[in-house]
């Protein structure tokens, strides 16, 4: 089983809203996930997102392909970690 770590989109229409999850890679967008790592408000002003890192790096630790997007919300987060 390959593991994506991937955006899931809830909310409604032109109110969207996404939750940050590790998911078989053979799973629809918007299917059953393994885990939720954050989540991610692309309405909200200022730092959008939230993410665990600790669990972001347990499933990139055993293999898991993060999306670009998700892949640019692990950098920031860790570089506002070090700050």
């Amino acid at each position: 089983m390959s593991v994506s770590l991937r955006l899931n989109r809830k909310g409604t229409k032109d109110r969207p809203y996404y939750k940050i999850v590790a998911v078989d890679s053979r799973k629809r967008r918007d299917g059953r996930y393994i885990e939720q790592i954050g989540t991610y408000n692309p309405l909200a002003e200022g730092t959008n997102y939230e993410i665990d890192l600790e669990k972001a790096d347990k499933w990139l630790s055993v293999g898991a392909k993060p999306s670009e997007t998700v892949n640019s919300f692990i950098r920031k987060a860790r570089t506002a970690a070090t700050k």
